[in-house]
């Protein structure tokens, strides 16, 4: 089915809406799907889920269950099991900040259940999502076994972001993983996991250096994120040497991590075998001048479709990022370069500009606001000393790893005994703290959150407008999305601020005569998972900032008229996916209902 809608919006009689939006819904994006996202339950036995446990007893063909936002015990998971044991067509798991409140040793007997019951059923994952969740080594020992098992020789998306696996857990993953890939490949059809993400794990050069020998192993890989995990340039060159062997990878993201030269240089040698690599970031990571020239060199000849580029915060100088901005002339896909935060000089970042400017890229080069000015002329001595402090500081690290894991674990524990603290806490993870940089418009569509919209001042409207390309019709839902998840009807700044950003993308798209906006509206419904799309594109998390902007939005002068009728027709039909919003859906649908137009 096309994803586009019919283009004859307010012409529509009221019985030719209801027969496209009947059509359209029954192949709703969410089918299949059982969702309990961010409802805040306490789960605490086989009682508290009576409900839960019955509606997948009864749920034909279910594909995925998301209990993410919620408090899970012992005995709830164990019963949850029991009813996903018959679930033969399973394959999402999207359980991500799952654990709230609990105790460590609570979670991996929890995890391990739940991943029987999946073995038991003859799954065939697809996503395990268990983001957010404090569990430590612990917790990974709680899925090794399904991660071994034949429930995840489909895998394809492996997401843990921030549960503090440490380099214990980092060991026990990858040799699961590797586990997995040989089991697989003697059935002739080998783990291909696409999507790897685990941020803030303190994986450290150990943890890296034994996932690199499982991503190698796979060569599957289309997306890599492992920020902020301590890893240095031993750890850097070990994921150097695996990222080569996975040549459909799209997606490198190894911010807050330390390079330095030697690892900047290994990653620039691993990047010239790669040919389909869109996003690089590499900011926060001390990539160095000389780092940087051998990226440099690496893109003049390779990554042919690159479309961002993030070396912030590396310590490069002037020429070193005038060879970056040099080598990227000839990237036709390019959309960002990103040399903030650097040691360019006033004048160096001029000359930047300048250049990127003659080479018609001007809007592509990032802000420059934070740039540090020109470096001590003996800062090469300081590099190369800093660099050998690296060395003596990694193999210090592996004698007291085990001394690290011990008060990470007392520190979690106490912190989950007092259900106070979100799983994402910094005092959970005991993760090293990223530098305090003001976020750039970037920064905060990656990783939107109020704060970081707020910090982006009174330029904040410019910035969002020249950085979103609202002849992408996807990129303007996306950046409409993001925007509004951190939409805070109580705090005025907050709500003044995300409003006038909506404001600043959607009349900008609206009136570019380029714009399709049926596709934008078309393209709107799948990602709030009302329509469903041929490119099988997965829908956003509803939060009710979502539809707080859209109520916003469809009252503005520059919201076409003749698409109220269409969104009207799908807001009116019951539908899961708005379930965790019911007081913002209700009042967005009488909304549209009073503005439809006279019949």
């Amino acid at each position: 089915m096309d994803r586009q809608l019919c283009p004859t919006g307010v012409g529509m009689a009221s019985d030719d809406v209801a027969q496209l939006a009947d059509s359209l819904a029954r192949a709703q994006v969410g089918e299949g799907e059982l969702s309990y996202k961010s409802q805040g339950l306490k789960l605490d036995n086989a009682e508290s889920v009576q409900e839960i446990v019955k509606a997948i007893r009864e749920f034909e063909g279910l594909r995925a269950l998301r209990l993410e936002g919620n408090t899970v015990g012992v005995e709830a998971a164990q019963a949850i099991a029991k009813a996903l044991e018959d679930k033969r067509d399973f394959q999402c798991c999207y359980w991500s900040d799952m654990f709230t409140g609990r105790l460590r040793s609570e979670i991996p007997p929890a995890l391990t259940s739940l991943g029987e019951a999946l073995i038991l059923a003859g799954a065939q994952l697809k996503v395990l999502d268990l983001s957010d969740n404090a569990f430590g080594p612990d917790g990974v020992k709680g899925i090794e076994t399904l991660l071994k098992s034949s429930a995840c020789h489909t895998l394809q998306e492996l997401r843990l972001n921030n549960c503090g696996m440490g380099i214990g857990g980092g060991k026990i993953l990858a040799a699961a993983l590797m586990q997995c890939h040989k089991e697989s490949s003697k059935l002739s059809a080998p783990l291909r996991l696409k999507v790897f993400i685990a941020g803030r794990n303190r994986l450290e050069n150990d943890g890296a250096t034994a996932l690199a020998q499982a991503f190698q192993l796979m060569g599957s890989l289309e997306e890599i994120h492992m920020p902020q995990n301590g890893i240095n340039h031993p750890g850097v060159t070990a994921l150097a040497n695996a990222v080569q062997h996975n040549p459909q990878l799209r997606v490198l993201n190894l911010n807050d991590n330390t390079f330095t030269k030697k690892g900047a240089i290994a990653m620039a040698q691993a990047l010239k075998h790669l040919r389909s690599v869109q996003v690089i970031n590499f900011g926060d990571c001390l990539v160095r001048s000389e780092g940087a020239l051998a990226i440099a060199e690496t893109l003049k000849d390779g990554l042919p479709i690159l479309k961002e580029l993030n070396l912030s915060f590396g310590e490069i100088t002037e020429e070193a990022a005038l060879a970056v901005a040099n080598a990227v002339k000839h990237k036709d896909q390019l959309e960002k370069l990103d040399l903030n935060g650097n040691c360019i000089g006033e004048e160096g970042c001029e000359n930047l500009r300048e250049l990127m400017l003659n080479m018609n890229m001007g809007d592509m080069l990032a802000s420059l606001s934070d740039d540090d000015g020109e470096p001590d002329e003996d800062g090469g001595e300081d590099e190369e000393e800093e660099e050998e402090d690296d060395e003596d500081k990694g193999e210090d690290e592996e004698d007291e790893d085990e001394d690290d894991d011990e008060e990470e674990e007392e520190e979690e524990e106490e912190n989950e005994e007092d259900g106070e603290d979100e799983p994402s806490s910094p005092k959970q993870i005991s993760t090293p703290p990223s530098a305090p940089h003001p976020p750039d418009v970037s920064s905060f569509l990656c990783f939107p959150s109020p704060e970081k919209l707020l910090r982006l001042g009174d330029q904040r409207v410019q910035l969002i407008q020249k950085q979103v390309d609202v002849t992408d019709v996807s990129k303007t839902v996306e950046a409409f999305l993001k925007i509004s998840s951190v939409y805070k009807e109580r705090d005025l700044e907050v709500k003044a601020a995300v409003l006038e950003s909506v404001d600043a993308v959607l009349t900008k798209a609206f009136s570019t005569p380029s714009v399709q906006t049926f596709s934008f509206i078309s393209a709107l419904l799948v990602m709030l998972g009302l329509l469903k799309s041929e490119d099988k594109l997965k829908p956003v998390a509803v939060v009710p900032g979502h539809l707080q902007c859209l109520e916003h939005a469809v009252q503005q002068k520059y919201f076409p008229k003749e698409h109220i009728v269409v969104l009207h027709a799908f807001l009116a039909r019951q539908n899961k996916s708005l379930d965790s919003c019911i007081s913002a859906r209700d009042s967005l649908r009488t909304t549209l209902q009073r503005l439809l137009p006279e019949s």
